[in-house]
């Protein structure tokens, strides 16, 4: 298949995922959703979280636009070193066009997440009276919307957009515009959130023992929007995001083998990527379990399924186009080791599994340790996920290396695809989670029952579990497309070396100065971003919990459930709004600003090591905070389950505080790192002739 027909095929096979999602939605929407109650509560859940998407693009619009304006004077090198108006339009416009596009296709993500999730959640409730097996089902079709949108768009994008410009650098600018809304949209939903989330735990659940979406606490309703905006919006721009970069680091490196061999290796790329969303098309098809089914089972099958589907298709692409054999077997490699770390992921969070159970344990001795005792299994999750990405990139890299200059780290790039090939069934899982928990809240709030709840509690931890899952799955993918956006940086700074005259760059030896200096300010980076994510987190919430006093002390016979006393849920959410849009710039300009530093103060070498230790930094923290914080999230619900003493004993109390602690951890920081080592890895990319150009050493 030559180029054309493999870019025509990616667009059918988005506009296939588009009808699919269009269907899904109008099948949600048919669902009964009749009970009075919660259907006001929705309403208010849908209007905070549109509110504050609007006012959080309103401010990002800015940024963009501010950026936007400075890619027109520097990238891809300064406006004054071009020679002619032409090579500005052809280069520095288009670059503008690019970004811009980029973050207009990543805020769609979000914004059709939050429209289906926001109806989705309200039908999932009341399926959950009907059965398990119903309300499974709304759950998962309505994350499969968001998946089959996001996946579809992005794909699309890529697509469309390489065959308009026919220059891959400017896919490097299209998922640049998506990796910095990604990051901000992430940034700013986590913080808000978690700011929720926490103080209606402290409050509700630790200081007046009652239940956890119980409608007298007025952070509530703020919690349940922070689902949606920072579960369903932020994670779907970040995986927006892992996805158009992986393309676009592999289409980079294909185009330049291609361009010195006459291969095809990019028509293979959008061929692979098209049948990946193909296989998650009818891998949703079939997610469905039984009357008696476990929610975690049918969501793990599903995922198997698409796995399955991924590989016989490639394979016959692979037989019918005779493409080299080598890099088929790494592209199921990448797929392979994507699923092993979702199943060691599943281990450490699973309340089936040991882990967990030893957390909730330990929670009978007090908070202590229960911090501990999480901490130190988070800190365990780490090697078998570590040891997966180590291993896939080393033998991409020999097996994909006789196959001649460039192979090796074109490999890479091909694993990273490989393993965010089902991206569109990973979606489908991880917004099912924040669709069900939304779900969980409304049918306490609207007083569907204790049954009801046991149900919605059930999917909810499978919820927490998949969501942890395929977050392993989205760092250890970013772990790889940033490697393979490393070699994309050192072929950028070649290419301009070349055009220049000056001295290639082999190789960033360690034991150079600038490549040392840049390794250790690197590998700071995440730690300082984390930092500053989740010291908004709690900042936000202090201010909360006072409201929450405030009310529960102010308002009359709100303490004790006097019948028509509300709370102000709106106060809540305007301080969690408010908060988040002031704290979601710095942690990302800092991410972004460093960089640029580093790269002026060392040149390339700089930036080629602090590349690499950003990398590993960024891959071990984030892996640490997303399964620590699942796994003291279940532990909770473990004992919430009747285990160690049950709701209201001393366990349980424990387990809230360790809960609150992961909380940041899972959904605010963890995602929000490999989102910020992709920025960075793209930021060097786009500025690689000005660091090659300039540097104070």
């Amino acid at each position: 298949m030559n180029l054309t027909l493999a870019i025509i095929f990616c667009i059918i096979i988005s506009l296939a995922a588009f009808l699919l999602a269009g269907w899904l939605y109008l099948w949600i929407k048919k669902q009964d959703s009749s009970n009075p109650k919660i259907e006001k509560i929705s309403d208010l859940i849908k209007s905070g979280a549109n509110t504050f998407i609007r006012k959080e693009y309103t401010i990002l619009a800015k940024f963009a636009g501010v950026v936007a304006i400075l890619i027109l004077i520097f990238l891809p090198r300064p406006i004054w070193n071009q020679p002619n108006f032409a090579a500005i339009l052809s280069n520095n416009i288009a670059m503008v066009f690019s970004y811009l596009f980029g973050t207009i296709f990543s805020g769609l993500a979000g914004k059709i997440g939050i429209f289906v999730a926001t109806i989705a959640n309200k039908k999932t409730a009341e399926a959950a009276t009907r059965g398990i097996a119903p309300s499974f089902l709304n759950g998962f079709r309505g994350g499969a919307v968001m998946g089959m949108a996001v996946v579809g768009s992005s794909l699309l994008g890529v697509a469309v957009f390489f065959w308009v410009t026919k220059n891959p650098t400017m896919l490097l600018g299209f998922s640049f515009g998506a990796s910095s809304l990604a990051l901000f949209a992430k940034a700013g939903g986590g913080i808000f959130t978690k700011t929720a989330d926490i103080s209606a735990d402290l409050v509700g659940k630790v200081e007046l023992g009652i239940p956890e979406d119980d409608p007298r606490n007025p952070a509530v309703i703020a919690d349940n929007v922070g689902d949606n905006v920072g579960d369903v919006a932020g994670m779907g721009a970040d995986l927006f995001d892992s996805h158009v970069a992986s393309l676009a680091a592999a289409i980079v490196m294909a185009a330049s083998i291609d361009t010195s061999t006459g291969s095809n290796n990019v028509a293979m790329v959008f061929v692979f990527a098209a049948l990946g969303l193909l296989s998650s098309i009818i891998g949703v098809m079939f997610a469905k379990m039984g009357k008696n089914g476990n929610p975690t089972r049918a969501l793990n099958l599903s995922t198997y399924i698409t796995t399955g589907i991924f590989a016989l298709l490639t394979l016959l692409a692979t037989l019918i186009f005779k493409y080299e054999w080598r890099l088929y077997f790494v592209t199921i490699i990448g797929l392979l080791v994507g699923v092993i770390i979702g199943i060691t992921t599943d281990y450490f969070t699973n309340d089936e599994r040991k882990p967990v159970r030893k957390v909730a344990e330990a929670s009978k001795s007090g908070p202590a340790l229960t911090i501990i005792s999480g901490m130190s299994y988070g800190f365990l999750s780490v090697l078998p996920a570590m040891i997966g990405i180590a291993v896939s990139a080393f033998l991409a890299f020999k097996i994909a290396d006789p196959l001649g200059e460039g192979y090796a780290l074109f490999g890479i790039s091909i694993a990273a695809v490989g393993m965010l090939s089902i991206v569109g069934m990973i979606i489908s899982n991880d917004a099912y989670g924040p669709i069900v928990d939304n779900a969980r809240g409304l049918a306490e709030m609207g007083g569907l029952g204790e049954e009801v709840i046991k149900i919605t509690d059930q999917l909810d931890s499978a919820g927490n579990t998949v969501k942890a899952v395929t977050k392993g799955f989205a760092i250890a993918a970013a772990g790889l497309t940033v490697i393979s956006l490393l070699a994309a940086f050192k072929s950028e700074v070649n290419d301009a070396a070349r055009e220049l005259g000056l001295e290639l760059i082999e190789a960033f030896n360690i034991l150079d100065p600038a490549v040392f200096f840049g390794l250790l300010i690197g590998a700071a980076v995440p730690a300082v971003f984390s930092s500053l994510l989740m010291l908004g987190v709690d900042r936000n919430t202090r201010r909360m919990v006072e409201e929450i006093h405030r009310q529960f002390d102010e308002i009359p016979g709100l303490k004790e459930g006097k019948e028509g006393v509300m709370p102000e849920s709106d106060k809540c959410i305007d301080i969690a709004t408010e908060g988040a849009l002031k704290e979601l710039l710095p942690a990302g300009a800092f991410a972004i600003i460093i960089t640029i530093v580093v790269g002026l103060i060392g040149g390339v070498q700089a930036i080629g090591g602090f590349l690499t230790g950003n990398i590993v930094s960024g891959v071990l923290l984030a892996l640490f905070m997303s399964n620590s914080g699942g796994l003291w999230d279940n532990g909770k619900k473990y004992i919430e389950a009747g285990n160690f003493g049950g709701k209201g004993s001393d366990a349980h109390k424990a387990a809230v505080i360790g809960d609150t602690v992961g909380d940041p951890f899972k959904d605010t920081a963890g995602p929000s790192i490999n989102t910020q080592i992709t920025v960075v890895s793209l930021v060097a990319s786009l500025f690689a002739i000005i660091f090659l150009t300039f540097s104070l050493f």
